[in-house]
């Protein structure tokens, strides 16, 4: 198999032509990075549905039960592999089908109650959560529900909700972020098509029983309009083969494949939605399963406090309890608050995603992106707080009397959220071409040097037209008021920053663009800190209207809600006002010259004196490297 060889323009162009182009619902993530500071869009949060909440509540009784009487987390990181009687376990009690709808013989969860169950799976042990995300977020249900026929969800939605173990085949070898070079061909054939290529990183690919894959159709044959494709694709299918369980340094126990496809048929029937359609089809997938991500991502950080509080009284130093010494307290503090902001992020977006009123892939992204960033800094944290014992593994303290606390394994299982689903730094470029995407279609042609001098004029004119009026409206607002968001007490100064921050990420955002103009696409640690300052001003707001629900749902929690807000709150602008001041005043231009000296071997002498135990030779097999 050899790899596509596709230009940078392609590979944007095939990029740029699976997005979502429309909004036609609104969007608080859009309008936060336009300046627009639409609290009502998440305020007040959309009530919870009682019998949602009774039924996923009942779920989580079941899960619960099942997961300490049935399931030795132990055993699961000692042998790398969920035994055989979990996985029977999860299909009995139903934990296959918490996203397939009742009506084809699932539970039909809410995305709350989902977040929940996956919170506790993988709190548990990463590995269960991890099947379980993979098989419904990813899998071949979000596929089919996103773009399915009727008839392809009535044959495969029952089954995947009972027993059958789905996957999504989509990265290669040589084919990560950039789909444009996808190598794996869907041939057409009488009756449907002929599947060949390999298939890299399929998490449950390894116990499948059904998969979805994305096949490049190739263009110019009669009758099909060719292009990326997705496929159903039953695992007992001849032509298929594991070549390869996938080990790595956390999540053990995942079924992680390389899968090969030789002149494997599928039927006309499998294909779902049109030729052509696959990777809008996964964009869309990927863009509403993320937000199962944070959702592990905050277990692991409420379980964090627990550790954190109990540690903290516990273990005594110089005559106080560790958790009085300042140092440490700092610590406890942001694993706190941090649980609570992402709590807050998390329940707004869910609600939203349940409630269907918002367009929220913005909102989802940034969710992915905080809670896998922030949830990593929490364990690294806790590793601190608890010293030696967090380096130990749990197998080693259990063996010797104490209790079997896996912080280091935690620690592990964690840094993966950084990359699955999309690493940070394409979720930055992602969000951040969703954020510019107003100015882009008023001034695109502008920036984009193939643009003929004559429609750059015409865009210049329609372009001076717009901003003429949207930069004065960034000057005022209500963040000006001293009274303004006063229903909120104490924590309205906090939403007057959001609004006054987000009119100033506006403007941050134009003058990047007049400064770089087509070169803004290039300076992504520019284009990162913009989205990283509107994920900050999102969670900002997240916590203050999720500590209002809070007060109203839970009227004893309302003081605690409010003192957790205000804790994560000045957490939270700390940092957004550092990222402010780094828009400006970095180092970006010296690392980057660094880099293209590292690069082209000018301090290869830094290099000696040392073996490198991997040996010589590329780091890219034959095939990733296109051979």
């Amino acid at each position: 198999m050899s790899t596509t060889q596709v230009s940078e323009k392609e590979a944007r162009d095939v990029a740029e032509a699976a997005r979502e182009t429309e909004w036609k619902l609104p969007s608080f993530g859009k309008e936060l990075y336009l300046g627009n500071f639409n609290l009502d869009l998440i305020h007040p949060q959309p009530k919870l549905d009682q019998a949602a909440v009774d039924k996923g509540e009942a779920f989580l009784k079941t899960l619960n039960e099942f997961l300490v009487n049935e399931v030795d987390p132990l055993q699961i990181e000692r042998d790398a592999k969920i035994p055989e009687n979990v996985i029977e376990g999860l299909k009995r009690i139903g934990a296959l089908g918490m996203k397939v709808p009742e009506e084809y013989g699932g539970l039909g969860l809410s995305q709350v109650y989902y977040n929940k169950a996956l919170a506790t799976a993988g709190v548990w042990h990463a590995a269960i959560s991890t099947l379980l995300s993979a098989h419904q977020s990813i899998g071949l249900a979000e596929p089919l529900r996103l773009a399915g026929s009727e008839e392809q969800k009535r044959e495969w939605l029952p089954k995947v909700a009972k027993d059958h173990i789905s996957a999504f085949l989509l990265t290669e070898p040589d084919v990560g972020s950039d789909p444009a070079r996808l190598a794996t061909t869907a041939t057409p054939v009488e009756g449907g098509y002929k599947l060949n290529g390999k298939k890299l990183w399929a998490t449950n690919g390894a116990i499948a029983d059904v998969v979805i894959v994305m096949a490049k159709v190739p263009k110019g044959i009669e009758g099909h309009r060719g292009g990326i494709s997705a496929f159903i694709l039953p695992y007992q299918t001849e032509g298929v083969t594991v070549l390869h369980r996938n080990a790595f340094m956390g999540l053990r126990g995942i079924e992680n494949s390389v899968t090969e496809l030789k002149d494997v048929f599928v039927p006309d029937s499998a294909l779902v939605g049109k030729e052509g359609a696959g990777l809008k089809i996964a964009l869309a997938t990927l863009n509403s399963g993320r937000l199962a991500l944070p959702a592990i991502s905050l277990g692991a950080s409420k379980w964090a406090v627990k550790i954190a509080r109990e540690w903290g009284n516990e273990r005594t130093q110089w005559g106080r309890p560790v958790g009085k010494h300042d140092a440490v307290a700092q610590k406890i503090a942001f694993i706190a608050g941090s649980a609570f902001g992402l709590e807050a992020l998390l329940d707004v977006t869910s609600r939203l995603a349940d409630n269907k009123s918002n367009d929220i892939r913005i909102e989802a992204a940034i969710a992915k992106l905080y809670g896998s960033e922030l949830g990593w800094q929490v364990i690294d944290e806790l590793v601190q707080v608890r010293g030696g014992r967090a380096y130990e593994t749990a197998e080693s303290l259990k063996a010797r009397g104490e209790r079997p606390i896996p912080v280091e394994q935690a620690l592990r299982d964690s840094r993966i959220t950084r990359i699955f689903e999309g690493s940070t730094e394409i979720m930055h470029l992602q969000i951040a071409r969703e954020a510019v995407d107003q100015h882009l279609s008023v001034a695109g042609d502008i920036l984009d040097p193939e643009t003929a001098f004559g429609d750059k004029a015409k865009a210049g004119k329609a372009a001076a037209e717009f901003y003429s009026k949207w930069l004065p409206s960034l000057a005022l607002g209500e963040g000006h008021k001293p009274n303004s968001f006063s229903e909120f007490g104490k924590l309205g100064k906090h939403l007057r920053y959001v609004e006054r921050s987000s009119r100033r990420l506006a403007r941050q955002t134009f003058y990047g663009m007049s400064r770089y103009q087509a070169g803004l696409e290039f300076r992504q640690a520019y284009l990162g800190r913009i989205v990283d300052i509107g994920a900050e001003l999102f969670a900002i707001s997240s916590a203050v209207v999720y500590a209002e629900t809070i007060g109203k749902e839970h009227p004893e929690r309302k003081q605690e809600a409010q003192e957790l807000a205000e804790l994560f709150i000045q957490q939270a602008r700390h940092r957004a006002d550092t990222l402010f001041r780094e828009l400006w005043d970095n180092v970006d231009d010296s690392n980057k010259d660094g880099a293209k000296g590292v690069l082209s071997g000018k301090y290869q002498w830094l290099e000696e004196g040392i073996l490198d135990p991997s040996g010589e030779g590329p780091q890219l097999g034959a095939e990733a490297a296109g051979a």
